[in-house]
């Protein structure tokens, strides 16, 4: 009930689109401060993740192969992240802002959210978890008041045709 509530209500999407510009300006404006900074270095973040882990109570390393990602994959490339990281931000919140791909851009949200969860940074994380999820589980409603409105009904067309032509040859 509350899932049809949440995919279908037109009062729902009016909610979303709260929910979304609140998340898009604060993914939007941290990718935006990155990139205009021209100064951020993602290695010292990696170098302090690694250096100190998330432990649990016994005093292991909780995400271990995470740690292993950052270490052996990341921080070797942090120049790369240096790049992906604020335009990733600024990506995301410019897409939940516009209501434009929004599943996917809230879906990118949650993983660059549990990414810095992973690492040992709380923040604002759990609550934008949080309202990444609703966002994500409302599916197309979250972003009716919005791009989405005239992007998806394209996007099917042109898969639909795509998927017609395959079946024909």
């Amino acid at each position: 009930m509350f899932s049809q509530f949440l995919r279908e209500n037109k009062i729902s999407a009016a909610i979303l689109t709260v929910l979304r510009l609140y998340l898009g300006y604060e993914w939007l404006t941290a990718g935006f401060h990155k990139l205009s900074s021209g100064s951020f270095d993602a290695a010292g973040f990696l170098k302090g993740a690694i250096a100190n882990p998330v432990k649990g109570p016994d005093g292991s390393t909780v995400y271990a192969t995470y740690v292993g990602f950052l270490k052996h994959f990341a921080l070797p490339n942090a120049h790369l992240f240096n790049t992906i990281i604020p335009l990733g931000e600024f990506l995301v919140g410019l897409g939940l802002i516009l209501g434009c791909l929004t599943t996917a851009a809230a879906f990118f949200a949650l993983v660059m959210n549990f990414s810095y969860l992973m690492a040992g940074t709380v923040s604002s994380n759990p609550l934008d978890i949080l309202l990444g999820v609703i966002i994500l589980a409302a599916g197309y409603n979250a972003g009716r008041i919005g791009l989405d409105r005239l992007v998806m009904p394209f996007i099917r067309k042109m898969t639909a045709k795509e998927n017609k032509a395959r079946v024909n040859a």
